[in-house]
């Protein structure tokens, strides 16, 4: 009798993997460049298609600078625009009811100074300076000029004559001539004010050199166009 084999069970084998195929993965690149171009279209359509609706996330600058230009200005103080030379002639007579050659004084002084014409700057508020929207052009409205005291120039000034009465010049001997002497000055340096006021073409000068002397300063801040005006114009 013979011996018979157990029969053995098979076993399914699964199906092995199908390769895919190697290369460039040109489908997803395509797809990414739709999608790009997608997204510029409708950035570029979208306001025209819908112009009512505003961007809430618009950004919108504002420049709430004052002009530095001002600091500047105000840093020069009192600008000496311009200075004048004056010599004058004082003629100062002390009359008495006696004959002058008895008692009385008369002084010929030749008064020699200088005046300066000086534009104040320490005085200017934050609306002295205008800029206009592309902060290219500028207005600025200064004081006008005013003149300063004169310098009377003692080494150049003399007394060009000078008469005395008898009893002025027996006078003289027993009192100080310093009075005198300081009317005489101070008449000289009111002459010269007045004449640096009355004309001399001191203060036209002072205007057009502070002119000159902003458009310069201004124009190194960067302004095309600078305008100056003076509050009394």
């Amino acid at each position: 009798m013979g011996v018979v084999a157990p029969e053995r069970t098979r076993t399914e084998q699964p199906p092995p993997p199908t390769r895919q195929p190697s290369g460039f993965p040109w489908g997803g690149i395509l797809a990414l460049i739709g999608v790009i171009v997608l997204i510029v279209a409708v950035r570029d359509w979208l306001p025209d298609l819908i112009p009512s609706i505003p961007n809430p996330f618009a950004e919108t600058t504002i420049d709430r600078s004052r002009p530095a230009v001002l600091r500047s200005i105000r840093d020069l103080s009192e600008y000496h625009a311009a200075g004048g030379h004056y010599e004058v002639v004082v003629d100062i007579e002390r009359d008495t009811p006696l004959p002058a050659g008895i008692l009385g004084e008369r002084t010929l002084f030749v008064g020699v100074g200088d005046v300066d014409a000086i534009v104040d700057f320490s005085g200017l508020d934050d609306g002295a300076v205008t800029m206009s929207g592309d902060r290219r052009d500028a207005t600025i409205v200064v004081p006008p000029p005013r003149t300063d005291r004169p310098r009377l120039d003692l080494q150049e000034s003399y007394v060009y004559d000078r008469q005395k009465g008898i009893l002025n010049e027996i006078g003289g001997l027993f009192s100080d001539d310093t009075d005198a002497q300081r009317e005489v000055y101070l008449a000289a340096e009111r002459r010269i004010a007045d004449a640096a006021r009355q004309g001399g073409g001191l203060n036209g000068r002072a205007r057009t050199n502070t002119r000159a002397m902003l458009q310069s300063l201004l124009g190194g801040l960067g302004f095309e166009q600078v305008t100056v005006r003076f509050e009394d114009e």
